[in-house]
């Protein structure tokens, strides 16, 4: 049996954001999780400048092992405040 040590094995996690993750040197979830969404998020935008809001609350619920959509609404709040903020 396969164990769970692929980025592709978290929610919201596709072969195309693996592929940015795996770029900025987050190779598994324990990477992700020890990096965290807001510190992997900027790493990506160093890459991909056009990163949007959505990339940063699906890497959000990767690392919280939900789906996106099921992020609280204080955590999407303080997601949207930190994406805000370097948008500026």
């Amino acid at each position: 049996m396969e164990s769970k040590n692929q980025l592709e094995d978290l929610p919201n996690i596709g072969i195309t954001l693996a592929q940015l993750l795996h770029e900025t040197g987050i190779e598994t979830p324990e990477d992700l999780k020890e990096t965290g969404a807001i510190q992997a998020f900027i790493r990506i935008r160093a890459i991909d400048p056009d990163a949007c809001f959505s990339k940063l609350c699906a890497i959000e619920g990767a690392v919280e092992g939900i789906r996106w959509h099921h992020l609280s609404v204080e955590k999407k709040a303080e997601l949207k405040h930190f994406f805000a903020m370097i948008k500026k």
